[in-house]
């Protein structure tokens, strides 16, 4: 009997020597036991061929893709993978991808500046069709001010009060006018209920606007540099002047509309599979993450901290004021939109 104990005791001893041996092994060659943590299935996850891909953006998330593609390039999949960068106003990439600006991945600032690539054959017909519908990242419209709010900015209508000087791009260049735009209209129209109020309201609105920059981000910057009482813009474009030292605060109106920023790959690349995997990385807890550290609402669930993105008394969206269809067709046709009339009579470009 003891010697039966004996062996299966110097069997049970050569089994664990033969484990560890192993594990050492293993280690050694760079992989993990299954099931061992957060290592468990990377093996799956080989390196892609080299390839170099092009991201044309929006000006506003510049710093936030430079995270992330330093993130990406740091994953089994995206080491051997490089970046060219492109930012600017939303629509003008737009239009300069449709007349043959390389593109491996498009990310835009609103869904019809994708839909022209679409209608162009350089995105597909589909692009918009998985659970995040085509969205990588929301924000919200937001007022901001200078430091301490000594206008007592509280919503729209002290953007039409005397002696109030605003910052807003131009929207026949920039996506996030665009948004801008159609959250002024939407909350003093009663989201279209009253359209005549709304209309008004963004003649007179357009009265007070000093500066009109193609783009957003330019926006901001001539906003820091002291020109204008108030900026309406992006929650995250706001958050990311206080991150780098700006003296603005920012009120988030009553009525305001939710933003969704939109990311595709080009039909056009030669890197499908390295440029799939890049978008598909976009929605990782890894990268929604540093988009909510640059002021991004992630669109993937359980990345917002508690309490780290306060809502509007009332949050709508563009379906809720007829939808991108409608509305460009409706306020910013080059000939006939309502925003062109307005523009003109200021002396603004609308091309």
């Amino acid at each position: 009997m003891q010697r039966i104990v004996g062996s299966r005791a110097r069997r049970h001893l050569r089994g664990l020597v033969l484990g560890v041996i192993g594990l050492v092994a293993a280690l050694a060659c760079g992989g993990a036991p299954a099931g061992s943590g957060p290592s468990a299935g990377s093996s799956g996850e080989t390196a892609l061929p080299a390839a170099t891909l092009a991201l044309v953006a929006y000006s506003t998330p510049q710093a936030a893709y430079q995270k992330i593609i330093a993130a990406f390039q740091s994953t089994p999949q995206g080491r051997n993978i490089t970046f060219t960068q492109s930012y600017g106003a939303s629509g003008d990439q737009s239009r300069a991808v449709e007349s043959g600006l390389p593109a491996d991945i498009v990310a835009l600032s609103l869904a019809p500046d994708v839909t022209r690539l679409v209608n162009d054959g350089i995105v597909a017909q589909d692009w918009n069709r998985d659970q995040y519908r085509g969205n990588v990242t929301d924000s919200i419209v937001v007022l901001a001010a200078r430091r301490g709010n000594p206008k007592h900015v509280k919503g729209w209508d002290d953007l039409v009060r005397s002696g109030v000087e605003v910052i807003t791009p131009n929207p026949f260049t920039s996506g996030g006018a665009r948004w801008n735009v159609l959250a002024a209209y939407g909350a003093k129209s009663q989201l279209g209920k009253d359209d005549q109020a709304g209309i008004a309201y963004l003649n007179q609105l357009f009265t007070h606007v000093a500066v009109q920059d193609t783009s957003a981000r330019n926006s901001l910057q001539t906003f820091a540099n002291g020109k204008g009482d108030v900026l309406i813009a992006y929650q995250n474009d706001a958050i990311f002047a206080q991150q780098h030292g700006q003296a603005i605060d920012y009120v988030i109106p009553d009525q305001t509309i939710l933003i969704e920023n939109p990311v595709a790959v080009s039909t056009k690349t030669r890197y499908p599979q390295q440029a799939r995997a890049f978008l598909d990385f976009l929605h990782t807890k890894t990268a929604q993450r540093i988009f909510a550290d640059n002021g991004y609402r992630p669109v993937v669930s359980g990345v917002a901290r508690a309490g780290e993105f306060k809502d509007p008394a009332q949050l709508f969206t563009i379906d809720d004021i007829g939808g991108w269809t409608t509305d460009t067709k409706r306020f910013f046709d080059p000939q006939t939109g309502a925003l062109v009339a307005v523009e003109q009579r200021l002396g603004v470009a609308t091309k």
